[in-house]
């Protein structure tokens, strides 16, 4: 059994170390908040981010990084993708070059509009060539943790780094396929954000069904233009890190970035709606980076130009949704 540090002690986090340490593994679980961290040693469970849950005696709760990360073979990070380059920059002096780096967060760093694996890379490059993968795709934290079905991706460069992680996550309940396609699996994970908040607005205006269809369909090919254009293959769109993950997060109850979008939609500001989370909805702060992207690759993407509007307060939801049907009209 393998030693992992889990990086994050958010919902995903924490149901990805609960998983990890029901198949037997020893976990460290990182968390910024002190008090998700002595509620677990008390009580074994994350009654913040993850509640009604019993965690393992096998997971060790820790708010210091370097204790965290020293000496783990497996380096799971699942922080919010703006805290993605300081976190890591914090543990740098703790890794090492035979460490494997599984990235779970889904979104992209604002200022630069780099993927997490490039800022991961961007970071341990300073010192030793990481043995890095990516991993995203369909998986509500609280149905993983549940022992629900639930089946993602793992990408890499390297085969073998894909494979080993994908038999050291497996269980009888998380199924995990490899990719080589780490643009596509990245790219697919933080777009499906944005098209996500887009869909709560079509159900916080009680559209029905066939706006919801329209919209994440037209949705799937804004993410598989862009991620083709920036070296991401059209076959990974369609699986589960793209229209997998982009069909859960507009229509499950559980999706962050769709709760965003349905508050929108019925009227609420963006401040009061996001003071009233717990949980970062990623698509919020990726919104603006992928049209900024979508531009600098002159790829047309007007669901998330009209996202990036609302969100800015530039448009009204049922603006923005007239102006994407009186569009002009063209070839699917």
């Amino acid at each position: 059994m393998s030693l992992i540090s889990v990086i994050g002690a958010g919902s995903w986090g924490t149901a990805l170390a609960f998983s990890l340490a029901s198949a037997g593994h020893s976990v460290r679980l990182w968390a910024h908040e002190a008090e998700v961290v002595d509620y677990i040693r008390v009580h074994r469970e994350n009654r913040l981010f993850l509640p009604g849950f019993e965690l393992p005696s096998s997971i060790s709760p820790t708010t210091d990084l370097r204790e965290a990360a020293e000496g783990a073979e497996f380096i799971l990070t699942v922080m919010p993708s703006h805290f993605c380059r300081s976190i890591y920059e914090q543990m740098l002096p703790a890794l090492n070059a035979n460490m494997v780096f599984v990235s779970a967060t889904k979104g992209l760093e604002t200022e630069s509009l780099l993927r997490m694996s490039q800022v991961i890379r961007e970071v341990l490059g300073t010192r030793f060539s990481p043995r890095l993968t990516v991993l995203s795709g369909p998986s509500f934290a609280r149905e993983v943790a549940n022992g629900d079905p639930t089946a993602v991706v793992v990408a890499s460069e390297q085969a073998e780094d894909a494979c080993l992680v994908q038999n050291l996550f497996s269980s009888k309940a998380l199924r995990l396929y490899t990719s080589a396609d780490v643009v596509g699996v990245e790219l697919g994970g933080a777009i499906k954000n944005v098209i996500a908040i887009a869909a709560g607005v079509v159900d916080g205006l009680a559209l029905g069904h066939n706006a919801k269809a329209a919209l994440i369909t037209r949705g799937l090919a804004e993410m598989t233009r862009l991620a083709c254009a920036c070296g991401g293959r059209r076959e990974t769109l369609a699986g589960l890190a793209g229209m997998g993950d982009l069909v859960l997060t507009c229509t499950g109850s559980l999706s962050r970035n769709r709760s965003v979008g349905v508050e929108l939609g019925r009227g609420k500001k963006l401040a009061e709606i996001l003071g009233s989370m717990h949980e970062v909805a990623e698509g919020v702060k990726t919104t603006g980076a992928t049209v900024t992207l979508a531009r600098s690759y002159r790829i047309e993407m007007p669901i998330t130009e009209k996202v990036h509007l609302l969100l800015r307060g530039d448009t009204s939801p049922r603006e923005a949704i007239r102006e994407l049907m009186d569009r002009s009209l063209k070839n699917e």
